[in-house]
C-alpha cells in the first residue's frame, strides 16, 4: 500500500493513494493523523479499499511530509562508502546521528526553500525508514519487523551553516528544506530494503545514483543501534543517509538555486520532487504582502 499525509481546503488529512487518485482515510477512521493511524496497529482494515472510488485527485491535494508530527526524526550522516571516501573523512565502527526538527519538512511538490544566509544549499537523496511498532533495545535479527514502510527523503543541507561546528544540525534542519514523500510504501511490498535503488537528479540531470546494499551501517543495525538509545515510536522516523555525488564535493560545487528542480527517485516507491524557491528577503516578504 501507498498512504500519505495532504491536506485540502487547510484541513489535514491521510489517505491511501491508488492509480485513481486518493482515497481519505482521515475522514473514514477514528485515527487523527498517518502517525496515529500507523500506531493503532490494524493496517489491514484499508485492503478493503483499495477498490474505492478516490476522494481526491493525487494533484488536487497539497502533500504534506509522510508523517508530519514524528517524534523523532533520525538522520544518519556518511552512510555510503562513496559519500565517506568523497568527504576525506575516516569509517567509523558506530552510524554518524543528528537530528532533524519535524517543522523543518515539506512534502512532495512543496518548495524546497535556500535560506537567505547562504548560497551553499546542497541536495542529498535517502531513504527513510518510518517506524510502525515501537521498541527499545530491538534485536537486529528482529528489526525490520518493526518497519511500518519506505519513503524517499531530500535532506537539503546549507553547508556553510553545517560547518560552523563539528556538529551537523545548523545546516540540518533550516525551514522547509526536508523533503519526505511523496508516499510511503509498506513495508510488506518492500520486504528486503537492499533490493532498492535510489537516484537523485537535479534539473534532470542524475546526480546520486546507487544501490541501497551498498549502505555501511545496514537498516536493521540502524534501527537496532537507535533504539539502544531511546525507545523507538511510531511515525518515528530513520534517514538512513546519502550516497557520493553531493554538489559541495563537486568540481566545481553545485548547489541548488531559485528555480531549479531537484527529485529524489527509489525504485519500488516514486519520485519525490521538489523545485527550489529562493527565500524572499523579510522587507520584500512585508511589501508584498502590503500589496496583496
Amino acid at each position: 500500500m501507498k498512504l500519505c499525509s495532504f491536506s485540502k481546503n487547510g484541513t489535514s488529512s491521510y489517505g491511501l493513494v491508488t492509480e485513481a487518485g486518493i482515497v481519505d482515510l482521515g475522514r473514514r477512521f477514528a485515527e487523527p493523523d498517518l502517525r496515529a493511524f500507523l500506531a493503532a496497529g490494524d493496517p489491514g482494515k484499508v485492503a478493503a479499499l483499495a477498490s474505492a472510488a478516490p476522494d481526491y485527485a493525487f494533484d488536487e491535494v497539497a502533500h504534506e511530509p509522510v508523517i508530519p508530527n514524528p517524534d523523532k526524526i533520525i538522520c544518519v550522516g556518511l552512510n555510503y562508502h562513496a559519500h565517506i571516501e568523497e568527504t576525506g573523512r575516516e569509517e567509523t565502527p558506530n552510524p554518524v546521528l543528528f537530528a532533524r526538527f519535524p517543522g523543518s519538512q515539506i512534502g512532495h511538490g512543496a518548495p524546497l526553500i535556500k535560506p537567505l544566509e547562504s548560497d551553499k544549499f546542497d541536495y542529498e537523496g535517502e531513504v527513510a525508514v518510518i517506524i510502525g511498532k515501537p521498541g527499545r533495545r530491538i534485536p537486529e535479527a528482529e528489526a525490520l519487523e518493526h518497519v511500518a514502510g519506505y519513503a524517499c527523503y531530500n535532506d537539503g543541507s546549507v553547508r556553510d551553516w553545517q560547518k560552523h561546528t563539528h556538529q551537523f544540525m545548523p545546516g540540518k534542519t533550516f525551514a522547509g528544506t526536508g523533503g519526505f514523500g511523496p508516499w510511503m510504501v509498506t513495508a510488506d511490498e518492500i520486504p528486503d530494503p537492499t533490493s532498492l535503488h535510489l537516484q537523485t537528479r537535479l534539473n534532470g540531470e542524475v546526480v546520486q545514483d546507487t544501490s541501497v546494499a551498498l549502505l555501511v551501517t545496514s537498516i536493521p543495525r540502524l534501527i537496532a543501534y537507535c533504539s539502544t538509545i531511546l525507545p523507538l515510536l511510531p511515525g518515528d522516523v530513520i534517514v538512513s543517509g546519502t550516497p557520493g555525488g553531493v554538489g559541495a564535493r563537486r568540481n566545481p560545487p553545485l548547489f541548488m538555486k531559485e528555480g531549479d528542480v531537484c527529485e529524489v527517485e527509489v525504485s519500488g516507491i516514486g519520485i519525490l520532487r521538489n523545485p527550489v524557491r529562493a527565500e524572499a528577503e523579510a522587507g520584500a516578504a512585508v511589501q508584498a504582502t502590503e500589496d496583496a
